[in-house]
């Protein structure tokens, strides 16, 4: 292919030139990549392997969900820190290929997830009468390996559709990492089509992950406001709110990225919105599904070998 014969690297262009910007970027991806690391690994993983109390739909999902931001994260932290420290900027392109396709999978497998997540919010709630027969552990399997599916399917065909294209405008990426939109800057006039597919594809599972969760909330916020006891609805929002507004930076920013047209020059809101959609999620996850779940701290004290007292036992919902 052209494309292949005439371009063998890329150049990331994300930040700025100067060596003290350098250090400051290698430094703070360190330490939110360090943070991801052990919230996922420590809080989630860990505590729900050692204990089979955590063997429910719930904690199974929490593991798929962590999974899947360790290797997003994964896969543009670490190369960007290594460009900073080493104060290169350059990626070939074979690995800009593999970038490309294993965020987008992580990244719309995510999605997915997320959506499964609110769909068991969603049963636990309005449907707690049937949520053993609805969310047994096969149905549960089935659910987190279509997300992803779903997500793997949609990232060979947006990885396949972008670099079948010609580049003939250079091999500098205004970005920390290799993201679409900024790919297909470099494509030639004639890519209407391709850049036009490209969207489409990416904006379709998002869409209708963002409309079922908008159709699950509606139906759980209006459960949740027939509750008669004022405690109980502050609990019950006080759980779903936080997932709301993750999801909410992760479509939204993601989405301005990639409907943005990509004859608009550079910016540094180019820059804030993929390190939103990117880092934020992956960070809040584990704090928000497993730091506010009593059970899942009480299991890290143990841990680690501490005692973790707990004020009372009241019924809460199984999230």
């Amino acid at each position: 292919m052209s494309n292949q014969t005439a371009i063998t690297e890329f150049l990331l262009l994300g930040f700025s030139d100067v060596w003290e910007m350098y250090i400051l970027h290698f430094v703070l991806f360190l330490v939110i990549y360090l943070a991801t690391l052990m919230w996922n690994f420590l809080i989630i993983i860990t505590a729900v392997t050692l204990d089979h109390h955590f063997h429910t739909p719930m904690h199974f999902f929490l593991m798929n969900l962590s999974i899947l931001d360790l290797s997003s994260i994964s896969v543009t932290i670490p190369k960007s820190m290594i460009n900073s420290l080493m104060n290169t900027r350059l990626i070939s392109y074979s690995g800009c290929v593999a970038q490309v396709f294993l965020f987008m999978f992580f990244g719309l497998a995510d999605v997915a997830l997320l959506t499964v997540m609110v769909y068991y919010q969603y049963v636990a709630i309005c449907q707690p009468l049937h949520y053993d027969t609805i969310m047994n552990m096969r149905a549960c399997v089935q659910m987190a390996a279509s997300a992803w599916i779903s997500g793997l399917l949609n990232s060979a065909m947006l990885t396949g559709n972008t670099f079948a294209i010609s580049f003939c405008k250079g091999n500098m990426v205004d970005q920390f990492f290799c993201e679409i939109p900024q790919i297909l800057k470099l494509s030639c006039s004639d890519s209407y089509l391709s850049e036009t597919v490209t969207i489409a594809l990416s904006s379709c599972l998002v869409f209708s992950c963002f409309v079922l969760i908008i159709m699950s909330y509606v139906q759980i916020f209006k459960m949740v406001l027939r509750i008669p006891s004022e405690q109980g609805r502050h609990r019950a929002f006080s759980t779903c709110l936080p997932h709301l507004i993750v999801v909410s930076l992760f479509i939204f920013p993601g989405t301005i990225a990639y409907l943005k047209s990509t004859s608009s020059s550079a910016s540094i809101l180019d820059l804030v919105v993929a390190v939103i959609y990117t880092l934020v999620p992956p960070v809040m996850n584990p704090i928000i599904y497993s730091m506010r779940n009593k059970e899942i701290k009480a299991t890290l004290w143990k841990i680690m070998g501490l005692r973790l007292i707990s004020k009372n036992k009241m019924p809460t919902f199984p999230l």
